[in-house]
Formats: C-alpha cells, sequence, structure tokens
C-alpha cells in the first residue's frame, strides 16, 4: 500500500503447561516461555510499531511473593525495548540465582508459566504509555484481577460505557480498552461473588472459598454476560491473576486469531504463519479460533474452545489477505497471486494489449506477491498468443519466425526502490511536497522514451496522495508513453470501524472522485439529499439503521470513478497519460473466497454499528468535523 496506512494490533499468548523446572532441564533455561513470546512479537511487528507490552503470571506461589509483571513501552523500537529492559534486569542477577527456578519464582520478574503480550497500532487515543496493552484491573483476590490485550475496535463504546455507569461505576477513562477492561471486570467480579455465596452457604472456610473459585471459574459465563452489547472486530486475551486465561472472537470472524497446543505448551497469535515459524509446526497443527468462540486455558492447563456468541455470517477482514497480514501464510500468498491474476485482461486491455512495449513493475515491496499473481497471467496470455501464431504460419513456420515467436514474454523491471532512510530539515508544507517527491528512486533506463507503456501494481490505493506527490511523479520522468496504475484491491469507498485506521470519508480519493463528479455534472443537490438522509438515519435504533451513503456511488459506473481518479492523480505537470484500474468486488470474492469482510469496498458492514458509523462519517465531512465517526 503506497498510502501508509496504521491498522490492526497483534497479540500472543503462551502457557507453558509444564513446570518451569521441565523446560530448564530439557531446553537449558526457564525462559523458554519468554523467549518463544519475544519471536511471536517480533514475527507480527508489522502489526504495530507505536508500543509493545507484556505481561506474565506465575502459578502456584506462596502468599506474599509477586505472581504479576508487567512492562510496556512506547520507545520507537518498543518490542526491542520491552526485552532489553527485561534482559538488563537479569544481568544483575548472579548467575547461579538466575538459573534456579526456586529462586527465579521467588525473586525474578516474569520468571512465570502464562504470558501475555501485544503490539499496538493506535486508532483512539494517542500514543501515551498509558494506551499501550496489556492493561490491568487490579485485585487483592488473584481470581479478581484481570489483564487484558487486544486487537478490537468497538463501533459502541457509548453504549457500553453508559451501561458501566448505569452499574454506579465511575469509568477513569472513555476508550473501548478501559470500558472493556471494566466491562468484562464487572461480570468477572459477579462471578466470583457467585460462586463465593454458593459455598459460603455450604459452610466452607473464606480460604477453602478462594481455592475453589480458582478450580470452578467460567470464564466462558463471564464473557457470554460481558459481550452481549459488543458491537466490532474483535481478539481479545485475557488473563486471571490465579493463572485461567482465554482469547475470544468476533462472532463475525473480522479480526484473526489462530492457536496451537501440545502436551508442552499452547500459543496463540493473530497470524498462523508466525506460530508455524515459531513452534516448527505443519500448516494443519494451527487451528483457528472460531468466530464467535474463545479459547479458555485453565489454570491446571485443560485447554477447551467454547461458543461464547452465536456467530453470524463470516466477514473476516479481507484486507487481511489483501495486505496486513504476513505474505508467507500459505493461503494468503495463493490469494494474492490469484488477486494479480484476475487484473490480467484489464490490463491488457490499458495497454493495447501491446506487451512489446509495455513494461511491468510493482510498488511497494508488499506488492511483489500480487505481481507475480500478474505477470502469470500475462504469460498465460503470451502461450495463448505464441499457439495461435504458430498454427497460423502453419507451413509458413520458418526456425527463425518460431525464434521470434517464442522469445515474446512479459517485460518485467525493478522500477521504483523506496529511500526509508530519507531525513530531511524542512518543515514547511510547500518545500515538504518536494521531499515526497523523492521518497522513491526510480531505475533510469529501462523505458523507452515516449515509446514504452509503465504498468504498476500496488496493493490497494486510499488516499492517493502518495500517488500524486510521488509516485506519478518520478513515473513520469521515465518518460513512458503511458502510466497504468493497478490496485489489486477494488476501490475503498467506505470507513473502517473495527481497527483499521481509515475512519473518515474525506480521506478516500474513490470518495473524493464521486463528489467532485457529482459537481461538474450538476448533481450536487444528491450529496444535500444524502446527508439529510444521514441525519434521518442516524436517529433511528442502530439495529434499523442502513448505509443511505451508497446512494452517491449509484450515481456511477466503477469505470467512471477510476477515470476521475486518474484525473485527480496526475498533475498539469504530468506528460504520460495516466489510467487507473482497480480490482472488482467480484473478482475479489473469486480470490478471497472464505474472507467476506469487504465493507471498504461495498459498505455492506457486518454488524448494525457499521452503518452508523458510515452515515456518521459523511455527516462529519459535510459538517467539516475532523474527527472520526465512532
Amino acid at each position: 500500500m503506497s498510502d501508509q496506512i496504521k491498522h490492526e494490533c497483534g497479540i500472543a499468548l503462551i502457557r507453558l503447561k509444564k513446570p518451569l523446572e521441565y523446560y530448564q532441564e530439557k531446553y537449558g533455561t526457564w525462559r523458554y516461555g519468554l523467549h518463544k513470546l519475544n519471536l511471536l512479537m517480533e514475527k507480527q511487528h508489522n502489526r504495530g510499531q507505536d508500543g509493545a507490552g507484556l505481561a506474565s503470571v506465575k502459578l502456584n506461589v506462596q502468599p506474599g511473593v509477586k505472581y504479576f509483571d508487567r512492562i510496556r513501552s512506547n520507545h520507537s523500537t518498543p518490542i526491542k525495548d520491552v526485552f532489553e529492559q527485561i534482559e538488563a534486569h537479569y544481568q544483575q542477577i548472579p548467575s547461579v540465582d538466575l538459573n534456579s527456578v526456586e529462586y527465579a519464582k521467588k525473586n525474578i520478574p516474569f520468571a512465570g508459566e502464562l504470558y501475555l503480550g501485544h503490539l499496538r497500532y493506535g486508532t483512539f487515543g494517542n500514543n501515551d504509555i498509558s494506551y499501550v496493552h496489556p492493561v490491568v484491573r487490579a485485585n487483592n483476590w488473584k481470581s479478581r484481577n484481570l489483564v487484558l490485550a487486544g486487537n478490537f475496535n468497538l463501533t459502541n463504546v457509548d453504549e457500553i460505557f453508559q451501561g458501566l455507569i448505569d452499574l454506579g461505576q465511575h469509568p477513569k477513562d472513555y476508550s473501548d480498552t478501559v470500558t472493556i477492561l471494566e466491562n468484562i471486570g464487572h461480570y468477572l467480579d459477579l462471578e466470583n461473588q457467585r460462586t463465593f455465596d454458593y459455598h459460603k452457604a455450604a459452610g466452607k472456610s473464606n480460604a477453602e472459598i478462594s481455592a475453589l473459585i480458582e478450580k470452578e471459574l467460567d470464564l466462558a459465563h463471564v464473557l457470554r454476560t460481558s459481550s452481549k452489547r459488543w458491537d466490532g472486530g474483535y481478539a481479545i486475551a485475557g488473563m486471571v491473576g490465579h493463572g485461567d486465561s482465554f482469547v475470544v472472537r468476533d462472532p463475525w470472524g473480522i479480526r484473526p486469531a489462530f492457536f496451537y497446543q501440545d502436551d508442552e505448551i499452547v500459543v496463540v497469535a493473530s497470524e498462523r504463519p508466525v506460530i508455524q515459524t515459531v513452534m516448527n509446526v505443519s500448516i494443519n497443527a494451527v487451528q483457528e479460533i472460531k468466530p464467535g468462540h474463545a479459547i479458555i486455558i485453565k489454570k491446571d492447563g485443560s485447554v477447551k474452545e467454547e461458543e461464547i456468541k452465536t456467530a453470524g455470517i463470516r466477514k473476516s477482514c479481507s484486507f487481511e489477505r489483501i495486505y496486513f497480514s504476513r505474505g508467507s501464510d500459505a493461503t494468503i500468498y495463493e490469494e494474492r497471486k490469484k488477486l494479480g491474476e484476475l487484473l490480467t485482461e484489464k490490463v491488457l486491455k490499458a495497454v493495447d494489449c501491446d506487451l512489446e512495449n509495455t513494461v511491468f513493475s510493482y510498488i511497494p515491496n508488499t506488492a511483489e506477491t500480487a505481481f507475480l499473481g500478474l505477470v502469470k497471467g500475462v504469460e498465460i496470455h503470451l502461450e495463448k498468443l505464441k499457439k495461435k501464431q504458430i498454427l497460423e504460419l502453419g507451413q509458413n513456420l520458418t526456425p527463425e519466425r518460431l525464434e521470434q515467436i517464442l522469445s515474446q514474454k512479459p517485460r518485467v523491471e525493478k522500477i521504483a526502490i523506496k529511500d526509508a532512510k530519507l531525513r530531511t530539515f524542512i518543515t514547511d508544507d510547500t518545500n515538504r511536497d518536494d521531499l515526497v517527491g523523492h521518497v522513491y528512486d526510480t531505475t533510469y533506463g529501462v523505458v523507452r522514451n515516449h515509446i514504452d507503456n509503465l504498468v504498476i501494481l500496488d496493493d490497494s490505493i486510499v488516499r492517493g496522495t502518495t500517488l500524486k506527490k510521488s509516485i506519478i511523479r518520478i513515473l513520469d520522468r521515465l518518460k513512458p508513453k503511458k502510466i497504468v496504475i493497478v490496485s489489486s484491491a477494488p476501490q475503498i469507498r467506505y470507513p473502517d470501524c473495527y481497527g483499521i485506521d481509515m475512519a473518515k470519508m474525506g480521506d478516500f480519493i474513490a470518495f473524493k472522485a464521486v463528489i467532485e463528479l457529482l459537481n461538474e455534472q450538476g448533481k450536487a443537490q444528491k450529496i444535500q439529499d444524502v446527508y439529510r438522509a444521514c441525519k434521518e438515519e442516524v436517529a433511528k435504533p442502530k439495529e434499523q439503521i442502513t448505509n443511505v451513503v451508497k446512494e452517491l456511488y449509484h450515481a456511477f459506473t466503477d469505470e467512471q470513478i477510476s477515470a476521475k481518479i486518474s484525473q485527480m492523480i496526475s498533475t498539469k505537470e504530468t506528460n504520460a497519460e495516466v489510467e487507473v484500474i482497480f480490482q472488482s468486488v467480484a473478482d475479489l470474492h473469486i480470490a478471497v473466497p472464505n474472507d467476506l469482510g469487504d465493507w471498504y469496498f461495498t459498505g455492506d458492514y457486518p454488524t448494525p454499528g457499521g452503518m452508523k458509523v458510515v452515515n456518521n462519517a459523511f455527516i462529519n465531512y459535510i459538517e467539516g468535523n475532523n474527527k472520526r465517526a465512532y
């Protein structure tokens, strides 16, 4: 994605099933779990660079021994900072004590059996350390201590927040993180109290009851009752102070979560190939947490997957597949290649099938896999063309002509290289645009002046800012006859509200193109009509709201909008003809058949809160409120 978009977060949970002595003997260190957590977080660093944190719980320690540890960082390299701080502490401990499990459990932080790590990309609040996960709800009873970390965004924080107030609480902050923490914490307290009252009536002592609560605590019930009002996408991990833990996933499967277990360890992470790599296991050994379910790990190490909310129609985020998730996942790799291949016909049409005078490339590096698919599609086209040419020549085929036909192949080149280390002292906006134009370096000499077409594949086009201010400018320096920008994703038309930082209508070049078209064609009244309709919709209960912003797009074909975008990313200084091609939604679903979350492109949100958000986002745009709509 040439436009930088913050997204998602990453979670990593590890539960060691054996005593620490087992890992000390087998692997030479009781820090086996901590090392695995470090790898899980590093392998998911793409999911969050605003902050990182981890927490651990020690099982079965004596009263007075600290059983919970947490560390967080909003450093520029937060994962590295977190583990360097831990390691710096360990280096001060004599090796004989550091290698003693008995000493470690009593005296050394993070010498636990249960670990929870988090990587943060902030879509709410700021980068203050208080917003970095894991977050904690503390209590003197171990079974009432709650630690949370998640990849989530809720569309109805206001509703849940008000629910806490109605209970008599006074939440310390208005954010989805604090709201969810207090929401789950409230029902955890109730479950503790219910179990306490039951055993107290049976004549048990308080000390006996504490042990029974730790054994009998029904986390599935806690999650079912606390999540009744949740509207959004989430994969939320939690630990309870005595040693129970869980990871719960939304019923639409919007946010991803996977797990692996054997007789030594349970591992949960946001991405499947990360677990495969860190644990050195096959793809079949890693399971997806089912939508609407939770993995619950009891203090005794037993693992269950329980239904928390009835699963809806699967709407897993297609942007995970197109761009955000690691492309090393076997399925995602094939899907991205297919996305590129399905664009072949449109690309060939854009260059009049003139492959002899067309150069193919991609930008940025994350688009490489889709580019391989596009090249494959062009090669298939060429193979058919070669057969046709040979058959047409028949008896007139000569060795020279045969060699000429067989030598035809796509002209593939590395055209643009990002200069990630480019820095400047320039601060004024006018001259900064000139800097942006130098973020990428180009390869000179491979495009023939005013003869060759230049096809560049991108993962997706969101704002179009980088295209206009940088990419088109540098590509035009190569003097191609035509520049074709190809997006492996469809036109992004609607805001996200489930974890990706795309919450404002005015940020989308497809939306801005429609607004310009309406104004140019004398249809500006349509904008005001939709605005009034949005105001009527948001006054309804969210379950009754529909997405009326769709009406703006119905006035034009996809091709008309793409043509307008092509004009918008060009400038008066651009010499080459510019054309932008987008993936179709239909072909997206062919390439990515099992992850149908396409609300960015279609406006079909999986939850009622999404419908409310899109109408609010349009209202904010019209009223000039530069804020997110949830």
